[in-house]
């Protein structure tokens, strides 16, 4: 198994009981398939901004080069040989 970048575009729903608002997102995750991926956007959007998965709706999930990335830390976790955990 090969751990791959992938990019997810979508929208969520802000403040959905006030004045619900669609807010766009895109997201730079690794993992090994689309479906570990997807649930790694559903628990990342969840926990940090408390959206439920209903009020997320993803557009597009697509396979980028590491080095495309947005987020420093995918870029220098993808360019390292190798991972020590302490």
């Amino acid at each position: 198994m090969e751990v791959k970048t992938y990019r997810v575009t979508g929208y969520m729903l802000i403040s959905h009981d006030r004045y619900p608002t669609w807010q766009r997102f895109t997201k730079d995750v690794r993992g090994v398939s689309e479906k570990e991926v997807l649930e790694k956007v559903y628990s990342i959007l969840g926990s940090n901004h408390k959206v439920k998965r209903y009020h997320i709706r993803i557009e597009r999930i697509e396979e980028i080069d590491p080095s495309a990335s947005r987020d420093p830390f995918i870029r220098q976790v993808a360019n390292s040989e190798r991972i020590v955990k302490p």
